[in-house]
């Protein structure tokens, strides 16, 4: 009777231990859409300003990078863990903290983005007109339209705008 009790303890066990194991590497939706917002806020802050492609905006500028991120989407749509996605389509609007330097008058690097996660490092692109492209046809060119439309008329949340100025603020000391 005791040596089935213990079959039975190490059944249940061995289901339990199968299940979390199943939950730690299918994440929900909103613990990954987390994940894609940190990895994109990480990559843009560590990424030197000129690697952002914005054309002139100051890239050169001396500081450290604070960004605030929207994650638009991601490919393929389906991934049900960090590691499958492959490209992330999104917004960031970041700003270089000088010393005593107010939001203000920052250097900023802001609009739409793409990044490869399979690249090494992440392949970051930025949507710019061109001479021959105008801005809104550059975005169609190069976003879904799902996620083209989200960029052309949405930016950074409230809470994401409010937790990038105090993050600035600290990394400016003011």
């Amino acid at each position: 009777m005791i040596a089935r009790r213990h079959g039975w303890v190490a059944l249940v066990l061995a289901v339990s231990a199968g299940a979390v194991a199943l939950l730690r590497t299918t994440a929900d939706p909103a613990d990954l859409q987390a994940q894609i917002m940190d990895r994109m806020r990480t990559t843009l802050e560590s990424a030197d300003p000129a690697q952002h492609q914005h054309a002139g905006h100051g890239a050169q500028q001396a500081g450290t990078v604070i960004c605030g991120v929207r994650s638009y989407g991601y490919e393929p749509a389906d991934a049900s863990s960090y590691d499958e996605v492959k490209t992330v389509y999104g917004f960031h609007l970041c700003g270089v903290a000088e010393p005593q330097r107010p939001w203000d008058v920052a250097v900023k690097l802001a609009g739409p983005v793409i990044l490869d996660m399979t690249a090494d490092p992440i392949g970051i692109q930025v949507v710019e007109a061109t001479a021959e492209v105008k801005y809104a046809d550059r975005l169609r060119q190069m976003f879904p339209p799902e996620y083209a439309d989200l960029a052309a008329r949405e930016a950074l949340s409230d809470e994401e705008m409010a937790s990038l100025r105090s993050r600035y603020d600290d990394a400016a000391g003011l």
